[in-house]
Order: C-alpha cells, then structure tokens, then sequence
C-alpha cells in the first residue's frame, strides 16, 4: 500500500517509513528541506518536496492520489510560535484532509497529543497553549469529514527503544510517556485495521502487545 506522510522528516515518521517498507508498503514523504530527502531514502521511503504551508489542495491531491492512506504527522516543533502552530498543526492538517477528499484517499490518520481535546489549562504556557488549541481545531476539522479518519493521541514522546507493549483505550487516559517507536508500530497496525476509524485514541505505555490492545478496542 502507498502511504503518505506529511511530516516525512520526523523523529516518529522516519521510524514509520523503515516500518512499512520492511513489510513491503511503499511509504511516501513530504519534507520541505531537500536535503533532507537522503534520510528518506534511507529509510526506505519516496521523498516528495511540498510546503503543506504554501501548497494548494491541486498539488497535494495530484501528489496522493492513489495512495492507500495518508498520515498527518507534521507539526511547527519547538520554538515555534503561535502563528505557526496555526499553520501546520491545524492548516496543514486541513490541506491535508481536503486533499484527501478531492483524491479520494479515504484512510486518514492523524497524530494529535494527549490534551488535545481539552480546553486550555491554566499555566501552561502560551507555547503550548497555542500548540493545543491548533491540535484541538484539527481534530475537530477532520471529525466533520467523511474520511475513514482515527486521531491518535500519544502521551509524552521518549527516544527509548520501543517495548511493543502498549495502553492503548479510548480517552481519558492518565497522562504517561510512550516511545516514538512504539508510536510508529501503532501507526502502522492502524492503517491495517479500518475497523478503528472515527475513533479518537490516546495512547502510552503499558502491557499490552500492541496487536492485542487494538484486537480489543475493535472488539469491544
């Protein structure tokens, strides 16, 4: 299956890409930097060159059309400021969502963060309560579409090597950490199971095999 993602370049996306190559899907990048493209490649995935803050929704259609699935995990990063997190974490999210629709690319997976469906807490800090207001808008944004969408909401991202045992459970979940690795890994058994679609998911460490934890949520 092709798969793209917007994102391509990050911590959590480049360890999606080696995944879905190793099992033989053809994942597809979208970086604004060139130089970026050989880490890329690296991985196993198709780099793209598209600014999701300057693109129209011709271009991103032209560029997933006949895509399996696309996975929006942009965001404005650290330092950056309001503005900004209104352009990626929320429009870019949007360009990406229309384009969808105007492709036809129905599965739509989103990564959003833990908090993102809650109203601004009080000393937070106007980084990040522009970062969760942006989060907070696209989540209900996609939540209006049709698409067969899943937003996932990890908790506190680590570097640590991924232990493949999860919690994984519709919210409100207690705030924890999870690894970017195992976040790749639940991505990626997402997109095999459309069974999971307009659900909203929070996730963290825990004890759960992740094929397990998603076998129940499906189930349930």
């Amino acid at each position: 299956m092709r798969v793209v993602i917007a994102g391509g370049h990050g911590k959590i996306a480049l360890r999606l890409e080696r995944l879905l190559a190793q099992r033989d899907d053809a994942p597809v990048g979208l970086i604004r930097d060139p130089a970026q493209a050989d880490d890329l490649r690296s991985a196993g995935a198709e780099p793209v060159l598209c600014d999701l803050e300057r693109a129209g929704v011709g271009e991103v259609a032209e560029i997933i059309l006949g895509a399996g699935a696309v996975v929006f995990a942009a965001g404005a990063g650290p330092g950056s400021g309001a503005a900004r997190k209104q352009t990626v974490d929320r429009g870019a999210s949007v360009l990406l969502a229309d384009a969808a629709e105007h492709a036809g690319v129905p599965r739509f997976i989103q990564i959003s963060t833990m908090g993102g469906g809650s109203p601004r807490t009080r000393g937070s800090g106007e980084s990040w309560s522009a970062y969760i207001t942006a989060k907070a808008a696209a989540e209900e944004d996609l939540r209006s579409r049709e698409l067969s969408w899943t937003i996932l909401r990890p908790g506190r991202l680590t570097d640590e090597p991924g232990s493949g045992l999860v919690t994984l459970a519709d919210p409100p979940l207690p705030y924890g950490e999870v690894s970017r690795d195992d976040v790749a890994s639940v991505i990626a058994a997402l997109l095999d199971r459309p069974e999971t679609r307009h659900r909203t998911l929070e996730l963290i460490g825990g004890g759960v095999p992740i094929d397990q934890a998603i076998r129940l949520l499906v189930f349930r």
